[in-house]
């Protein structure tokens, strides 16, 4: 059968064209295609590279400003506790001044207090022994009908009274 023979033919010449078509197109993708495909693909790696450099930097001097602004704030801490120290020392030497003064006020008006008391003791004293002498004058002269001068019946009350 002649088309059966044809058939051999065909399939070879077209197995030909198939093979060289695909071999132009290897050749044509690995020749062109590829390189392009492989310098983008090391640009982008670049580029990545580069912005992890970048960003490796900018955390280091983060860090750097992070480790700084925390100096800062420790000598700041200290300070304000010298000064709240200092606060503290001053206030209390003005209220032990102050104590002071209010002891001293305290100390002179307790004085002025017993000297007055003192005074207003002695003469209730001197009060109710001249009643109490009085008295007695006044109960002898109805009692004994006897006359006793203010001297005597003063002298016997503070001699029972001592």
């Amino acid at each position: 059968m002649p088309q059966l023979e044809q058939l051999a033919l065909a399939y070879a010449s077209q197995l030909f064209w198939l093979g060289l078509v695909l071999a132009i197109i290897y050749f044509g993708v690995g020749h062109y295609m590829v390189p392009k495909i492989e310098s983008t693909v090391d640009d982008r790696n670049a580029k990545i590279a580069g912005d992890l450099a970048a960003a490796q930097t900018a955390q280091h001097e983060a860090e750097g400003m992070e480790e700084a602004w925390r100096k800062q704030m420790a000598d700041a801490h200290s300070s304000a506790q010298a000064v709240i120290a200092k606060a503290k020392e001053k206030a209390s030497a003005k209220t032990a001044t102050q104590i002071a003064k209010a002891d001293e006020k305290i100390n002179a008006q307790a004085e002025t207090a017993y000297v007055g008391i003192a005074a207003a003791q002695k003469s209730a004293v001197s009060e109710i022994s001249n009643v109490a002498a009085e008295s007695a004058q006044a109960l002898v002269a109805k009692v004994a009908g006897l006359s006793v001068t203010s001297a005597a019946a003063l002298k016997a009350v503070n001699e029972v009274a001592s």
